[in-house]
């Protein structure tokens, strides 16, 4: 016979998978099952400790037990970074992936912080500067609602924003069209971008600032962008909770060899 406190995590489960439970949904506060007799308080815990380690609820203080969201943002390839979308418009890339994936968004859903600080060894390798020269660090979390969904700092050198709107910390992007927006002003029109992706144990401050599930692991990724001249405008780190994201990449593929045919 299963203990009490897994047929109260079973309930729920289904419940959750059924969509009887919607995504957003609190669960009731755990006083309130031990008073409609569900259980110890212990019981209960447990139950919703089982929950989250399957990755269909997440708790944190202040906000209770939380259904996650079951259906993953889609995280663009290519298409998010767009010129027309934040050249010509508003639509930064998180805003981008919003809109891709049916979902709602408000600006201020991104946070920030901005400073300027010693560049680590991986910083300064991918902005050409001796480790510890200086750099501003534009640190920003993300999230979906009350849920956060990953952190993304990008690194520039001073001479690139000092002044501008990137060192801004006003929360939500850096004006209209972002960060990309300002450094095209700027007259550092971004060309390409590199995009280097891998999987790994989140740090104990990762798992409380993005409230990951028991056992979750995050991607890690490095973007570095440049202008046509190859100069490196931005270095950024994202850390992403992995189970909210399905990464999605549309491209022409290429032919190397008709590229060289037609450059004889």
């Amino acid at each position: 016979m299963a203990p009490k406190w897994r047929e109260l995590a079973d309930r729920f489960a289904e419940q959750i998978r059924s969509g009887e439970i919607k995504p957003g949904a609190q669960l009731p506060q755990i006083r309130d099952l031990v008073e409609a007799g569900e259980g110890s308080k212990d019981t209960v815990h447990k139950a919703y400790k089982e929950l989250e380690a399957q990755g269909l609820v997440t708790s944190s203080r202040g906000h209770g037990t939380v259904v996650r969201q079951q259906q993953p943002l889609k995280r663009l390839g290519i298409a998010r970074y767009d010129k027309a979308k934040w050249r010509d418009g508003d639509e930064v890339a998180f805003i981008a992936d919003r809109v891709a994936s049916g979902r709602s968004y408000r600006r201020n859903e991104q946070t920030q912080t901005v400073s300027r600080v010693k560049a680590s060894a991986v910083v300064a390798a991918a902005h050409g500067l001796p480790e510890g020269a200086d750099v501003y660090a534009r640190a920003r979390v993300v999230k979906e609602g009350t849920q956060p969904t990953h952190t993304l700092t990008s690194y520039y050198r001073p001479e690139h924003v000092e002044g501008t709107r990137i060192v801004d910390p006003t929360p939500g992007p850096a004006g209209r069209g972002g960060g990309f927006r300002v450094l095209y002003d700027a007259g550092y029109e971004i060309d390409h971008m590199t995009e280097e992706l891998f999987a790994r144990v989140p740090t104990a401050e990762e798992v409380q600032l993005l409230q990951l599930a028991p056992g979750e692991w995050v991607v890690e990724l490095h973007r570095t962008t440049y202008t046509a001249d190859g100069t490196v405008v931005e270095f950024a780190i994202g850390v992403h909770a992995a189970t909210r994201f399905a990464w999605s990449y549309d491209f022409t593929v290429p032919d190397s060899a008709k590229t060289e045919g037609e450059s004889k």
